[in-house]
């Protein structure tokens, strides 16, 4: 838990540094490359996120990566920061916070969709612009897709679920039909 709650700080202090600057969606989309590298190699995130190698080891490597990607100085800074205080193991908490406070101050929400099947253009759009009418901020879409669905779709935004599966749906008729016998 105090892992959890130094990780978020860290992330409002990267937050308030990409804000002072007006670089926040920058500072963001730096980040989710760094995620995406991290995530596509198991080794890299291995070698750079366990204490194994000296931490100068580590500063160099990031340092290296932040460059070849052309991260920001602040981005740069805030990698050997965290190696310094031994806290890029937090990385992934720190990163969903600071997505999470920049969506926040964007005005955005993100919505977890899980469907059946993949959705269609058509259909993503209708369901972005009813659950945008129903929180009154702009919805950015995650989707999945749950082979296990009959049909249908459930989304979660900010801790609501919207179940409009199929199964949800025969749910409700079976008992309404039930209540009128």
């Amino acid at each position: 838990m105090h892992s959890t709650a130094a990780a978020r700080r860290y992330a409002r202090a990267l937050f308030s540094l990409a804000g002072e600057e007006g670089r926040v969606e920058a500072v963001r989309a730096e980040l989710d490359a760094l995620h995406r590298l991290f995530a596509e190699s198991s080794e890299l995130r291995h070698a750079i996120f366990r204490p194994l190698h000296p931490a100068a080891e580590r500063r160099s490597v990031l340092s290296s990566l932040c460059t070849r990607l052309g991260s920001s100085t602040t981005v740069a800074n805030f990698f050997r920061f965290l190696v310094d205080r031994r806290r890029l193991i937090d990385f992934d908490v720190i990163y969903e916070e600071f997505g999470r406070l920049a969506d926040a101050a964007a005005g955005r929400l993100r919505a977890k969709v899980v469907s059946a099947t993949q959705l269609r253009d058509e259909q993503r759009e209708r369901l972005r612009r009813a659950l945008a009418a129903r929180t009154g901020k702009q919805i950015e879409l995650e989707e999945a897709v749950d082979d296990s669905l009959l049909g249908g779709a459930v989304a979660t935004v900010g801790g609501v679920v919207f179940d409009g599966s199929l199964r949800t749906q025969l749910a409700q008729l079976h008992g309404s039909l039930s209540k009128r016998t």
